[in-house]
């Protein structure tokens, strides 16, 4: 069942968006057949939200719905791109590799692909972890500004025995992945489950997404690990050439 305030809501953005330039109030409530407080209250919240904005009582859409649409048409391009170079990574290593992208403080896996080992790491797509405990989160934390590095250290949590205690820790942690180019997780989210990662990024320089391997960490041990680091930061300089960086 559709929502009509809602719906309501969301034509009248899309008629703002249509035109070139402002609307007035009773203007777009007759092209909608709205009511004009209806029209007037429906302007207010999305001007409250950010998606609207007036000069001399006239309304026009901001910015900020091209930012939406540039975030999922970014995620789309960073998964195709990525693809390819996943399959081949899962080809070297024989693990489960991850494509993740950073949402605050969380990883929010938007690509796998399962390791053909009976004993691997499970996870979902589209599922999430805390970026301070995964390897494909810290790759990305390493190079975010300091209020979102913040944010994730005030979320610590112990998850297992070997989970960063404090934000120093966390810190810490970072500043070994720009030393190094990527991140490991030792088994800080699940018992016994570890993983590799190094970031990926856009045009911009900005670190949109990361790609890494995860298994049971009597497979990948620290010396597997650097053994694959390579290959991992291989892959994902790849992506982020095809992306047009030239970080």
């Amino acid at each position: 069942m559709i929502d009509k305030t809602l719906s309501k809501g969301l034509k009248l953005l899309e008629a703002l968006a249509d035109s070139d330039t402002p609307r007035g109030v009773t203007n777009i409530a007759s092209e909608l057949e709205l009511s004009k407080s209806n029209a007037h209250r429906l302007l207010q919240t999305l001007a409250a939200l950010g998606y609207v904005d007036s000069v001399e009582g006239k309304y026009f859409a901001t910015p900020k719905i091209w930012s939406l649409g540039e975030k999922i048409v970014g995620r789309l391009a960073v998964r195709a791109v990525a693809l390819p170079e996943m399959e081949s990574l899962a080809l070297e290593t024989q693990e489960t590799v991850h494509l993740s992208i950073l949402d605050k403080t969380e990883v929010i896996y938007l690509e796998k692909i399962d390791s053909p080992q009976p004993i691997r790491a499970y996870t979902e797509v589209g599922g999430r972890a805390p970026a301070s405990a995964v390897a494909t989160g810290k790759a990305m934390l390493a190079y975010q500004d300091d209020d979102i590095i913040a944010a994730a250290a005030a979320r610590l949590a112990p998850h297992t025995r070997l989970s960063l205690p404090d934000g120093d820790a966390l810190r810490k942690e970072l500043a070994g992945v720009l030393k190094l180019g990527y991140a490991i997780n030792r088994g800080e989210w699940r018992e016994r489950i570890g993983g590799l990662a190094a970031p990926v990024f856009n045009r911009y320089g900005k670190a949109i997404a990361a790609i890494g391997i995860s298994g049971p960490t009597d497979r990948l041990t620290p010396k597997r690990m650097r053994d694959h680091a390579q290959r991992v930061c291989e892959a994902a300089r790849r992506v982020s050439e095809k992306l047009g960086s030239s970080a």
